[in-house]
Parts: structure tokens; sequence; C-alpha cells
């Protein structure tokens, strides 16, 4: 079989010459690393991926193939992917086609034959940048032209990219057992694994396109309201800042994970900022300070909640007392936040984690005996 030749060209002009994979072409995102050696599909098809190009830590990609049932969401995601090693051949009995054939169906163009490590070093040292892969013809490229058309493509911050991966209308997914009532989902890149642990703990799950207002959200008469995971910079999101805010001043109960952490964060008063490099994988360790136990977690996230993380204090946007429950024991990043004076909590991992590991799906469990407690409040309580 004849080799395509194809190279990674970072934004400070660094190369990594490989052999092409999937498309041929052209992909121009933020090159990050993900350090998950199982869920690759998972890492494709997860919405909180667009607009960069993956690089996996993990020598070997590809072995399991692909197949719908693993799929996260209608389509992959990811800008580009970049591996070691990619199988020759899947070896699983779930597969329905090799992973080189998927990518090449959706566009997406792939680099293998690299040194990922070396890669990942470079990332850890510089921080996370713009990178292309250019594959066939424009593998030739003049090097100065590659690089030129790598700056050229925007930088994570200050980008809203969640009417890019969001539903365009409302869909409806029936609840698993008695009802608990309508819940409504912001759509900012949700995962198909989380839509089936919020429908399995009785909610009526309204998925809802990111452009909805507080009036949509009000029409289905929610018992809750849930932010999902996302991509892009959490400060060019006011919008939907806004309309949680609303949510929080009717406490009305609230579940956020990643994205929706870092909206909660901004809407009790907090900042954000951009990591160096993030947390991309699913053995990312993290203590949760309420229970006193360590958890090992999925996570994909460049942007972190500036919080806080040794004391009780008050939000600085008026809506009680805060606390930080859970920080990562990497870099003590904020890993969670918990209203004391409101319904209201939030992640910043993965809890669905569809791949594993799979020790915070009591974090379902929490929301769905939150929401109980709120309907069960006495009527002048309510609002």
């Amino acid at each position: 079989m004849t080799q395509i030749p194809a190279v990674l060209v970072l934004e400070d002009g660094t190369r990594y010459p490989g052999t092409a994979f999937g498309a041929t072409g052209v992909s121009i995102g933020e090159l990050v690393f993900n350090t998950g050696m199982t869920g690759y599909q998972e890492t494709l098809t997860d919405p909180s991926y667009a607009g960069q190009i993956v690089v996996m830590t993990a020598p070997h990609i590809g072995n399991t193939g692909m197949n719908r049932e693993d799929e996260e969401s209608r389509q992959i995601w990811v800008a580009g992917f970049v591996v070691r090693d990619i199988a020759r051949r899947p070896s699983n009995y779930r597969s329905e086609k090799p992973l080189d054939e998927a990518l090449a169906e959706q566009g997406i163009v792939g680099i293998s034959g690299v040194d990922t490590r070396a890669i990942t070093l470079r990332l850890r040292e510089a921080g996370v940048m713009r990178a292309g892969v250019f594959s066939g013809d424009a593998s030739e490229l003049d090097a100065k032209e590659q690089v030129a058309r790598v700056t050229a493509e925007p930088e994570m911050t200050g980008r809203n990219l969640s009417a890019e991966v969001s539903v365009g209308s409302p869909r409806v997914v029936s609840p698993v057992g008695p009802r608990l009532g309508a819940l409504a989902v912001m759509d900012l890149g949700i995962k198909e694994s989380t839509v089936h642990h919020l429908a399995a703990r009785g909610f009526e799950v309204h998925v809802l396109p990111e452009t909805s207002t507080w009036a949509d959200i009000q029409a289905i008469n929610p018992v809750a309201v849930f932010y999902s995971n996302g991509p892009g910079d959490p400060s060019a999101s006011d919008r939907h800042v806004a309309i949680l805010r609303e949510a929080l001043e009717r406490k009305v109960p609230f579940f956020g994970i990643c994205f929706g952490n870092q909206l909660l964060g901004r809407a009790l008063g907090f900042d954000t900022y951009k990591l160096k490099y993030g947390h991309r994988g699913i053995n990312q360790p993290v203590l949760d300070r309420l229970r006193g136990k360590v958890e090992i977690t999925a996570q994909n996230h460049g942007f972190a909640v500036d919080a806080p993380r040794d004391e009780v204090v008050e939000s600085p946007a008026g809506f009680g007392r805060v606390q930080v429950s859970h920080v990562s024991l990497n870099d003590n990043v904020v890993e969670g936040l918990r209203a004391l004076d409101a319904p209201a909590f939030s992640v910043q991992y993965h809890p669905e984690a569809a791949a594993g590991p799979h020790d915070s799906t009591h974090l379902f469990d929490e929301f769905q005996e939150m929401v109980k407690t709120y309907l069960e409040r006495p009527a002048e309580e309510g609002v």
C-alpha cells in the first residue's frame, strides 16, 4: 500500500513529518493531547473537541475500529487526529469499520508515524498552540506558507463554538421508569451518554438549542436545568451566563458538567482563565472534598474557574455562599463548585464517561435526589 506523506506543523515552526491516514488535505486547529489509553471513538465524537487537533499519547490507536453504538454525537468533531501507530485492521467483534475509513468518510485529516511523546512534551513546555496537518500535495507546500496558514487561524481564547455543535431544534428523550419531570438541557455540545444517564434517573430530557432563551426554558415547565459540556471559551458565553442567573435567582435546581461548570462559576461571579495545556484523558485524579474520596475521572477542558479553594466565600454575584467541592490532584485546578444557598452544583469533569472510568456516576443520583427534594418542598417556599 502506497504511503502518502504528511506533516504536522506547529505555529512556532516545529515540524513533525509522518504518514497520512483518514482524509488527505489540510486541517488547522488548536493542538491538544489526550492521555486516555482507550475510548478514542468517544474522543472523536465528543463535541467538546470541535476546533482542536487531538494528539493521542497512547501509541497504538484504532485496534477496536469504529461502531455506531459508541458514538457520542452525530459526527466526528475533532479538526484533525495525530497518532503514533494506526492499526492496520480492527480486531474487535463490535467493529463496523476501520478508524481510517471513518475519518476519511467525514473528511477528517490524520497523521501517523510521528513521535507523539515528543509532541506532548512540546505542548507541556510551551503550552497548547495552533497547528496544522498537511497531507498529500499540501505536505509539499513551502514551510513558511504552512506556518502562515496555521497562524491565520483564530486562537481558542475568545471563541464561542457552541453554535457549531448544538442541536438545531429541540428534541425530547423519554424517561426510563417513573417520570420525575421535564429537564431543560442546554446543549452546548452534549454527549449521548449524558442524555442516557439523565433519562435513566426519570427525567424527561428536553435537549434545547444553545440559542434557547429563559422563556423557552420556562415553556417546558422544567423541574431543573442542566448545562452540558462543550467547546470554546466560557468568557464568550455571556448569554448563557445570564440565563443561568435567572435559574439561580428562582432557585431552580441546576447541575452542570465541564463547560457547564465554568458557566456556573461565571454566573456566581468568578472569572475563568485558560490553562497552559489543559486536562484531557480518562485518568485524571480528583479529590472530592465533601466525601473525602479520590475519584479517577474523564476530562476534556482547556479553561478553568478562578475561585478560592480553601474557604467558603460569598458569591461575588450575590447568590450566597459558595465552596469549591472538588480539586485536581495534579495541579489543584478547581474541579467542582457547590452553591450552599441555592440548589446548584457542577463538576469540571465527565461523570457520564462511556469509556470509563465510572467513579463519578453517583453525581447523577445526587442531582436526582436534589430535584426530588426541590419538588417536595412546602408550597410557600415555591418561586
